[in-house]
C-alpha cells in the first residue's frame, strides 16, 4: 500500500477515534447514575440530595438514583463509592463529616483525599441547638448553666462520632467550657426523636429535620452554630450572640466522586449541580430546609477539604476525641 495512502487511512482511523471518544463524552450519561448518601433517609443530606438531584435527573436525561449507605459516621458509604468504577455512574453526596473522619478513625479502608475527587459543595446550612420544653431551658445561658451545675450529667445526640453534628457540639462545649456526653445516632431522624422525647437533651441539628417542630412548638432552637443567623429561623441568636462565642462552626453538603473520575464528567456534574441550584424550584426548596446555596470549581472544592481536614484534626485534638478503631 503506498505510504501517501497509509497515511490518509491512519489520519481518518485517528478522526474518528477522536469522534467516537468525544461522542461518548457527550452522551454522557447514558444511564441511571447512583448516588450514595452515607446516612440514612431523612437526614439533612438526603434530604438536600434529593432536592438538587431530582433536577438533575430532568436536566441530564436520566435518573439519578440515592442509595443510603448510614452507619460508621458515614465511612460504609464513603468507601463504597472510593472502591466504586471511576466511570461517573456512581457519586457521593455527603457532609462535612467526609472532613472529620481521618481525624476520629484510628484506620480507614481509604485516602479521604486520594480516593475522591471533588465536584463542588452544594449547600451550607446552620445547625440548629435544638432543646425539648419539657427540659425548662428556654435560652443558651441557663442551658450552659444548667451544665456547669452537675458537671457530667448533660447529654447530646449526634448523627454519629465524628459527623458535623458531633464536631459543631464538640466546638460549642470547648467554647463554652462545659462537660456534656456526645450520644451517636445513625442519623438525623433518630437523633431528634430522642430529643423530643427528652431522654437525650439537646441537638445541633441541621434545620431541615426539625424546621416543622420548631415551629409546631415541639422544640425549642435555643441558638444557631453559624457564623450568622439563618435564614429560616431569623429570630434565633447565633451561639456568639447568645453568650458562646468561638462556637461557629460551618456545615456544609458537597458533591463528590471516585478518584480518576474523568474531567470532563466531573466538570458536566458541577456544571450540572450549578444550573440546578440557581432554578426556582431548587432555590425555594432550600430556602424552606434553610439551606444556603454554595459553589466551587472541581479544583477550588478539593483544596477546600485538604484545608478542611486540617482543621477538623486541631479541633478533634482540643476537644480531646480518641479516635475510634
Amino acid at each position: 500500500m503506498p505510504f501517501t495512502r497509509r497515511a490518509g487511512l491512519a489520519a481518518c482511523l485517528a478522526l474518528s477515534t477522536a469522534f467516537a471518544a468525544t461522542a461518548a463524552e457527550t452522551a454522557y450519561p447514558t444511564k441511571p447514575i447512583r448516588v450514595i448518601v452515607p446516612f440514612a433517609a431523612g437526614s439533612t443530606t438526603d434530604i438536600i440530595a434529593r432536592a438538587i438531584t431530582d433536577k438533575m435527573s430532568a436536566s441530564m436525561g436520566q435518573m439519578l438514583v440515592i442509595d443510603n449507605r448510614g452507619g460508621a459516621s458515614g465511612t460504609i458509604g464513603q468507601q463504597a463509592v472510593a472502591t466504586a468504577a471511576p466511570d461517573g455512574y456512581t457519586i457521593m453526596i455527603h457532609s462535612s463529616s467526609h472532613t472529620v473522619s481521618p481525624s476520629t478513625f484510628a484506620k480507614l479502608p481509604f485516602d479521604t483525599v486520594a480516593d475522591f475527587a471533588g465536584v463542588t459543595p452544594i449547600s451550607t446550612l446552620p445547625n440548629a441547638l435544638v432543646i425539648s420544653p419539657s427540659k425548662n431551658i428556654k435560652t443558651l445561658k441557663e442551658l450552659v448553666a444548667a451544665a456547669k451545675a452537675k458537671p457530667g450529667t448533660i447529654n447530646f445526640a449526634s448523627a454519629g462520632q465524628g459527623s458535623a453534628t458531633h464536631l459543631n457540639a464538640e466546638k460549642f462545649k470547648l467554647a463554652a467550657k462545659i462537660d456534656a456526653t456526645n450520644i451517636p445516632f445513625k442519623g438525623s431522624a433518630d437523633a431528634v426523636t430522642e430529643v423530643l422525647s427528652g431522654r437525650v437533651d439537646y441537638y445541633f441539628s441541621p434545620i431541615a429535620p426539625v424546621i416543622g417542630q420548631i415551629r409546631e412548638g415541639h422544640l425549642l432552637a435555643l441558638a444557631v452554630g453559624s457564623p450568622k443567623r439563618a435564614a429560616a429561623l431569623p429570630d434565633v441568636p447565633t451561639t456568639a450572640e447568645a453568650g458562646v462565642p468561638g462556637s461557629e462552626f460551618n456545615f456544609w453538603i458537597g458533591m463528590m466522586a471516585p478518584a480518576k473520575t474523568p474531567r470532563e464528567v466531573v466538570n458536566r456534574l458541577h456544571d450540572e449541580v450549578a444550573k440546578a441550584l440557581a432554578s426556582p424550584e431548587v432555590k425555594e426548596r432550600f430556602l424552606k430546609l434553610g439551606a444556603d446555596a454554595w459553589t466551587l470549581k472541581p479544583e477550588q472544592f478539593d483544596a477546600y477539604i485538604k484545608d478542611e481536614i486540617a482543621s477538623n484534626a486541631t479541633l478533634v485534638k482540643a476537644a480531646g476525641l480518641s479516635p475510634a478503631p
